[in-house]
C-alpha cells in the first residue's frame, strides 16, 4: 500500500469494501471461506469485463481490468493445473459410474465443493462437459 501503486489499492479497497457489504448484509463476520468466495466473485467480474471491453474495442479498459484480475488472484489459493483437474475429472467419473450428460449434476456436485477457490467452475463445467461428450 506504501508503495503508492494506484491500480493495486484501489482493487484491495473494493474487495475489502465488497467484503464489509456482505458483513453487513448477513449481520456477522464472514469466514476465510466466505471472503475467498468474494475474491473469487471479483475476479471473475474482471474477467468477464475484460471479455465486453475487447469486444467494445477498449484496449486500455481492458487491460486495466486484467491487471486488477491478477492482483485479486494472488490472494486466492494456488490454481489446480489443468492436467490435474482433468485426472481428477475422470476419477469421478469413474467412481460415480457416469454416462453421459444426464450424470453431469451428479459429477460436479463432487467437483464443484473440492475445487472451490482452486479451479474456475466453468473451467471445470466445460471438461466435465468434454469427458461426458
Amino acid at each position: 500500500m506504501k508503495s503508492k501503486d494506484s491500480v493495486k489499492l484501489g482493487t484491495v479497497r473494493g474487495v475489502i469494501s465488497a467484503v464489509k457489504n456482505q458483513e453487513i448484509d448477513l449481520k456477522k463476520e464472514l469466514s476465510e471461506e466466505e471472503i475467498l468466495t468474494i475474491v473469487s466473485r471479483e475476479v471473475k467480474k474482471r474477467k468477464e469485463a475484460a471479455v465486453l471491453y475487447e469486444k467494445g474495442n477498449r484496449p486500455e479498459l481492458k487491460d486495466k481490468e486484467i491487471q486488477e484480475m491478477k492482483i485479486l488472484q494472488t490472494y486466492l489459493p494456488e490454481q489446480v493445473s489443468e492436467k490435474d483437474l482433468r485426472h481428477r475429472i475422470q476419477e469421478v467419473i469413474a467412481e460415480t459410474g457416469a454416462e453421459g450428460m444426464k450424470d453431469f449434476g451428479k459429477i460436479m456436485k463432487t467437483l464443484v465443493p473440492e475445487f472451490k477457490g482452486k479451479a474456475d467452475n466453468s473451467l471445470i463445467k466445460e471438461l466435465a462437459n468434454e469427458y461426458l461428450n
